[in-house]
């Protein structure tokens, strides 16, 4: 099972925001942004809540839980 993210297209769809954008906005660095995005980390709870209310959705438009 793994989470799977559209981080990159909710960035496309907000003006091409950046990965340092989105970092200024949820208070935390670039990289983990990329890493985050590129589903090499999953976000806390917290930090994921942060990234949706970024973009003005629910939780479930940024995240979601997928079977392998």
């Amino acid at each position: 099972m793994a989470i799977e993210n559209q981080i990159r297209r909710l960035r496309f769809d907000a003006g091409e925001m950046t990965q340092a954008e989105l970092a200024e906005r949820i208070g935390m660095t670039r990289q983990t942004v990329i890493a985050i995005e590129q589903n090499k980390y999953a976000p806390s709870l917290e930090a994921a809540f942060r990234i949706a209310d970024a973009f003005g959705v629910p939780l479930d438009r940024v995240f979601r839980w997928t079977k392998d």
